[in-house]
């Protein structure tokens, strides 16, 4: 093989696309072939065989097994097998990051920085094993005793999109198993081999305590695989992260059984750079946030929304921070920059700029195609600014590559509007040193995203906080906080210890 790490993570030339978690338990697919080629050169770098309908459901069966066995073991003691996949997560760290870089693109520091974020989720759900509180409540009624407590739902669903191959994973079934849930995973088709891997990096922890159908995974088509999910009554919960199209088809087909949904979707993440703001830190912030994976993060930054007096500053600055941005192969550690996912991608980029073009936009730098010596055949660009308004349809939708739209405002109240002015409600951000200015975006009537800062960016985020956004970002909540309970089905409980039978509102019911 081509690359060491690919060895020590246990991907072949040839790799099976479903398992039940053991080492023994990958099925022997035989399904269409899938090939997974780099964004770095173009290259493959192995194969999976693709499951089919009847794997799908040996791993349903499989799973729904487990759970009868896994919910029954103390919370606490979910949490010390978790604890080992941390640990596994902390000895495999660089071959994982290494792959996420290889197969996605992203630069080498993001790829380890996802792989921490798994450890660091892992670590969370640890401690979270201990703190799945209910409430008591006092009851009306003499002698009776009220209290809610929570449940595991079942098998919970995780649909995961290419731009964070592991780590969005972590996010959902390293908490769903401290919950008492058994999870079925389905990978995007841009990045198997990094699913592969991490199966493969906790199969020895599933053999060794007969876990064998708690983390399972399905690598198959969407019109195949993924539709099973959406409309199996087994998945009592599906967690997919994509686009709003994708959320959209999800919550319908889980929505028409009566399903649950954790839905984490498209974004149009502005931050507002207001007249007093640090104009160094800004432009820092705007470069990474607008830069950083390729642009191909959710949180990414699609828009500044600049007050005029500072526009010109800001511009000067962030576009020479351009013209010196590193773009190459992301595995060397000199680069700031690498591919975009595919062609797919380029032309996207390449069709939003003509789009706002036309509208009446400004191109102010990059938004090339570029063929690099040795990696011809990869997929790069340079990033793009642009001078447009907001109410252009294109800058209304998100363009998931490096394209940065800069949007002139007058006063703060319009700042506001053209910030909440777009379909999304992912993440936002206000770069002020004012005190009003900051606590009017914080509070009601400013940022309408389920993520709000301060003189920091719009991607970036903690593992401790809940992570997720409003209107087409979907409503979901995942990772931190008590974004836990979306796992679990909560249950009011009211015992009467009493030798009587009051009723509640005082109603009399007596023959």
């Amino acid at each position: 093989m081509k690359y060491d790490f690919l060895e020590k993570l246990g991907i072949q030339e040839i790799n099976y696309g479903a398992t039940t978690g053991s080492s023994s338990g990958w099925i022997k697919t035989a399904g269409k072939e899938l090939i997974s080629y780099s964004p770095i050169n173009g290259e493959v770098i192995a194969k999976v065989i693709q499951a089919e309908k009847k794997d799908y459901e040996e791993i349903i069966k499989k799973s729904s097994e487990a759970f009868k066995k896994w919910r029954m073991m103390p919370a606490p003691l979910r949490g010390q097998i978790v604890r080992e996949i941390a640990d596994a997560l902390r000895e495999y760290k660089e071959p994982l990051g290494q792959l996420v870089t290889l197969e996605m693109g992203k630069i080498r520091a993001e790829g380890l920085g996802e792989v921490q974020e798994m450890i660091d989720i892992a670590d969370f759900a640890v401690g979270q094993s201990r703190m799945l509180y209910g409430f008591t409540m006092h009851s009306e009624r003499p002698e009776h005793r009220m209290f809610d407590q929570y449940h595991p739902y079942g098998i919970v669903g995780v649909i995961t999109a290419f731009n964070f191959p592991v780590a969005v994973w972590a996010w959902n079934s390293l908490l769903a198993a401290v919950c008492g849930d058994t999870t079925l995973w389905k990978p995007s088709s841009k990045t198997p081999l990094c699913a592969v891997a991490v199966q493969n990096i906790i199969a020895p922890i599933v053999d060794k305590h007969d876990l064998d159908g708690i983390f399972c995974m399905v690598i198959g088509k969407g019109s195949e695989i993924g539709d099973a999910m959406l409309n199996d009554k087994n998945i009592p919960l599906i967690s997919a992260t994509g686009s709003t199209r994708m959320g959209k088809q999800v919550g319908e087909a889980v929505g028409k059984r009566l399903g649950r949904t954790i839905l984490e979707l498209g974004g149009n993440n502005a931050i507002i750079v207001a007249e007093d703001a640090n104009l160094e830190m800004a432009v820092r912030t705007a470069l990474f946030g607008a830069v950083g994976t390729a642009g191909q993060r959710c949180t990414s930054t699609r828009r500044i929304i600049i007050q005029k007096s500072v526009k010109e500053e800001f511009l000067n600055k962030l576009i020479a921070s351009y013209k010196q941005i590193p773009i190459g192969n992301p595995l060397n550690d000199a680069v700031l920059m690498g591919p975009v996912v595919d062609q797919t991608a380029i032309d996207d980029m390449l069709y939003a700029i003509e789009d706002a073009k036309k509208s009446g936009g400004k191109l102010l730098v990059g938004g090339e195609i570029l063929k690099l010596e040795g990696l011809e055949k990869g997929y790069y660009v340079t990033p793009a600014i642009m001078e447009v308004k907001n109410h252009y349809p294109i800058v209304q939708n998100e363009t998931f590559a490096p394209l940065l739209y800069i949007i002139e405002y007058d006063d703060f109240e319009e700042a506001l509007a053209l910030h909440n002015d777009v379909p999304q409600g992912l993440s936002s951000s206000l770069f002020t040193n004012s005190v009003k200015k900051e606590q009017l975006f914080l509070s009601h009537r400013g940022s309408d995203c389920g993520i709000a800062n301060i003189n920091i960016g719009t991607s970036g985020a903690e593992i401790g906080g809940a992570f997720g956004g409003e209107k087409e970002t979907g409503g979901g909540r995942e990772s931190g906080s008590d974004s836990w309970k979306a796992y679990m089905r909560r249950q009011t409980n009211t015992i009467n210890w009493s030798e009587k039978l009051p009723l509640a509102q005082g109603i009399k019911f007596d023959l």
